[in-house]
């Protein structure tokens, strides 16, 4: 029997095709670990960079709060521009930045220039987090790659924060602190290789898009001012005017971006992209499992640290088994059962998970040991984000038009920058509360009684963590729809991909 040409070539044309999303997967997966572990890497060579550059304690914030600060409050803008410039561009603009300000703040001479090379970190973060996933978003359009791609790209986002703290206690005490900045330069190159390579795009065809000035203002100025708002909040005490007045104007532009983006020509964030049940419920469960997540990696960290005495190589370490669960629990969910059951069913249990995995660490005390104690609930709670983060990104775009993909990943990132900043605001006021009413009575305040305290101040964090992941639970049942709804949206998705031959991912103009 007689094959014609085009039957003859078909399919190793999508063996091809099918090769380079997966080498494409591979780049935005180190894009994305790079951002996501630069937030706790960093952290664990604070104390090395204060000795060697002589800030205070007062000025040491400021290495953290000078990128969340931009990263919050750019995200929209980055991701938008992703939007208008090409994927392709942006991604690799993003990553040469990402790399020189590393590099920046690694050959940082004074306190002042490590805070900048922070900021610019957090800019240049702010437009490669939203692109990458917007590559991932419309790379993979085949319902079953999609779910693998996104089990990947969730599990990554969800244990890079882990790895950050074992990479960052390695380069710290083997090499020093400057080290955990220099790394990502070498991230970046081979990232920048695989992107040159593997990243396609094509040629923007009708009109430019025209950028929304009046919105990117207003979302930016209020996501800097909730930001800021929470940084204060955390240092200077819920009382402060500071904290509140940020707060409320931040409330403010939000506020006022909305009614924009009602009647903006060309908006920003087309409310039609959040006002979708599923996205919208995903969009809210990023960020609540973000603000939960904080009660692991930042009071375990003090527990194995302070109460326990770990090394930060040995805390690092101790994380690891939660990152092997999450990976695992990532593939299982997304490769299976996302598929089978729909969102609507994994993410709540994934946020019921969580609670029990919360709950298990308020047992812990100071004479509790890894294997027994410590190991059983960070296995738990691996498994309980392994189970919220793959479905809730993947579903938070599924089905957004192709010219707003940039955008509604930044959503995505946005979601969990403003998680994590409302999580570490308002936990380490209640630990930091209930601290010193456990101190207060139980005087006089001997050593004993302090090592207690910290680990009372612990557990109301886990408290407080485990009714976020409980809010979850109910948000999520709530809000997203039957599974058939999901999966009518993602086969309509894929037919329109097809059409518009999204695997060579051009970009289509707004109309």
């Amino acid at each position: 029997m007689s094959h014609s040409p085009s039957a003859s070539t078909a399919t190793p044309d999508a063996a091809a095709a099918s090769s380079r999303r997966w080498w494409t997967l591979s780049v935005v997966a180190l894009a994305q670990l790079m951002v996501v572990l630069d937030s706790t890497v960093v952290n664990i060579a604070l104390p090395a960079a204060q000795a060697d550059l002589g800030f205070s304690n007062a000025d040491r914030q400021w290495v953290v709060t000078a990128y969340s600060l931009a990263f919050g409050s750019l995200l929209l803008l980055g991701g938008r521009l992703s939007d208008l410039m090409g994927r392709k561009r942006t991604f690799i603009i993003g990553l040469i930045g990402f790399a020189v300000a590393s590099a920046l703040g690694g050959a940082a001479d004074s306190f002042g220039t490590l805070v900048a090379a922070r900021a610019l970190q957090g800019a240049f973060g702010a437009l490669l987090a939203p692109t990458a996933l917007a590559v991932l978003t419309t790379t993979f359009t085949i319902p079953k790659e999609r779910a693998r791609a996104f089990g990947v790209f969730g599990a990554i986002a969800g244990a890079g924060g882990a790895v950050g703290l074992l990479l960052g206690g390695v380069l710290t005490e083997n090499f020093n602190w400057r080290w955990n900045l220099y790394i990502n330069v070498f991230i970046a190159v081979f990232a920048i290789i695989g992107a040159l390579i593997f990243v396609t795009t094509a040629p923007r065809t009708g009109p430019r898009p025209k950028l929304d000035i009046p919105g990117t203002i207003l979302v930016s100025g209020g996501l800097f001012s909730l930001v800021y708002g929470f940084s204060n909040a955390e240092t200077d005490g819920w009382g402060s005017a500071s904290s509140w007045g940020f707060l409320v104007a931040s409330g403010v532009l939000l506020v006022a971006f909305v009614l924009w983006q009602r009647r903006a020509s060309h908006p920003l964030l087309p409310l039609a992209v959040v006002m979708d049940r599923n996205r919208g419920a995903s969009y809210l469960a990023v960020l609540i499992a973000g603000a939960g997540m904080f009660g692991i990696f930042l009071f375990v960290t003090y527990y194995l640290e302070v109460s326990l005495h770990y090394t930060p190589i040995q805390t690092g370490t101790a994380f690891l088994p939660m990152i092997a669960m999450l990976v695992l629990s990532a593939q299982l969910s997304t490769n299976i059962f996302v598929p089978r059951f729909g969102p609507k069913l994994m993410v709540p249990i994934g946020m019921v998970i969580g609670v029990v995995g919360m709950l298990y660490l308020t047992t812990l005390d100071a004479n509790s040991t890894y294997v027994a104690n410590i190991l059983p609930p960070l296995l738990i709670i691996g498994l309980a984000m392994g189970s919220i983060m793959p479905a809730a990104m993947q579903t938070a775009t599924l089905g957004v038009n192709r010219q707003f993909a940039g955008v509604a990943s930044a959503t995505v990132n946005t979601s969990q920058q403003v998680g994590g900043s409302i999580g570490t605001a308002l936990l380490n006021t209640l630990a930091a509360t209930a601290a010193t009413t456990y101190v207060a009575s139980h005087l006089p305040a001997s050593p004993d009684v302090v090592a207690a305290a910290q680990i009372a101040s612990y557990n109301t964090a886990y408290m407080w963590s485990a009714a976020f992941f409980a809010l979850g639970a109910i948000v999520a049942a709530l809000l997203y729809t039957r599974r058939s709804t999901v999966a009518a949206t993602a086969t309509a998705a894929h037919a329109e991909a097809q059409a518009e031959d999204v695997d060579d991912a051009p970009l289509v103009a707004m109309h």
